[in-house]
């Protein structure tokens, strides 16, 4: 039987100071799969199984799955090139927990259209959407969970690395230069936050100043990625935007964020819309004492995990199917 299986890792949304614009994919030093994986089998009839660690938290009717929209849109996409609609059923490993701010709606998103592109591929010797393309039909399915499209996890867990999002449609995002020595810490304290409900805490408008303060911290930390300069990168990663009115919902944010400070932390924000946080530090020694107070204070029930990462800068890709592990 033929498959293809896709693996996307977790995502930083907003990455603190570029809201809505700015995403990182995550890879843990110690090797774990931390995201999402998706695998296509020719099939005469569609169907959707599931399995993993956050398997039981998904709707028990595959047809409220948004793997399932995935394949349903690609279907019509493929009608609407004039090609063949594809006769496969998938299967979700769910790795990552819903609602946790890593991107994980992003994750089975992306995972999904790409292993049903790779999978078309072998039958027409081509890929039949280019990269945009794919990227474009990923950002309209994760708009049906967030309420509206924005690509902040869905670029780099596809691209990989740190992406910029243009606004435009082609491209819709273009990948940034990384700090090689910087450690992520990325700690999901076990509870589920909403991104709707999570968006709708912020205000509709915003002052002058944190208009300007948003558009300089950006512009100034994107040259200083590109100008190697990563104490002004680190100093520029403040949230202006969604902090203040979020962190009401995350338990010892606070408390975190002054620990891991006074061990060194050059940045501490909420990864997309939390509970999930990240912390950034130079240190690797750092970077474990900061994970294993998370551990003690941060997490609050048997979900809750935390990892040391560096930036993914793979993306998704083909790894291995079911047989041959």
């Amino acid at each position: 039987m033929t498959s293809t299986r896709a693996f996307t890792p977790a995502s930083i949304g907003n990455v603190s100071l570029g809201f809505d614009v700015l995403g990182a994919a995550l890879a843990p030093i110690d090797q774990t799969q931390l995201g999402d994986w998706v695998e296509v089998f020719d099939a005469a009839q569609f169907s959707l199984t599931q399995d993993g660690r956050f398997a039981h938290k998904l709707p028990a009717d595959p047809q409220g799955n948004i793997v399932t929209a995935c394949y349903a849109h690609f279907q019509n996409a493929m009608q609407k090139a004039g090609l063949t609609p594809l006769k496969v059923r998938l299967h979700l490993h769910k790795n990552l927990p819903i609602g946790s701010g890593l991107g994980s709606s992003a994750s089975s998103i992306v995972a999904a259209f790409y292993a049903l592109n790779a999978h078309a591929e072998k039958t027409l010797g081509r890929a039949p959407f280019d990269k945009n393309e794919l990227l474009y039909m990923m950002g309209e399915l994760e708009g049906q969970i967030s309420g509206s499209v924005h690509y902040d996890n869905v670029a780099p867990g596809y691209y990989g690395g740190m992406t910029l999002m243009t606004g435009e449609h082609s491209p819709i995002a273009i990948q940034l230069p990384v700090f090689d020595n910087w450690y992520w810490v990325s700690s999901y304290s076990g509870l589920s936050v909403s991104t709707a409900k999570a968006r709708a805490l912020l205000p509709t408008h915003y002052s002058l100043a944190d208009a300007l303060n948003f558009g300089r911290q950006l512009a100034v930390f994107v040259d200083s990625l590109h100008s190697n300069n990563q104490s002004l990168a680190a100093k520029m990663m403040k949230d202006v935007i969604a902090e203040q009115h979020r962190k009401v919902m995350l338990p010892e944010f606070d408390k975190a964020r002054a620990f891991s400070e006074q061990n060194n932390a050059l940045s501490f924000g909420i990864s997309g819309s939390g509970p999930t946080i990240f912390v950034v530090t130079d240190s690797l020694q750092s970077a474990q004492v900061i994970e294993q107070w998370l551990n003690q204070h941060y997490i609050q029930n048997n979900d809750g995990f935390s990892h040391i990462c560096k930036i993914d800068t793979v993306g998704t890709r083909i790894i291995l199917p079911i047989g041959n592990e």
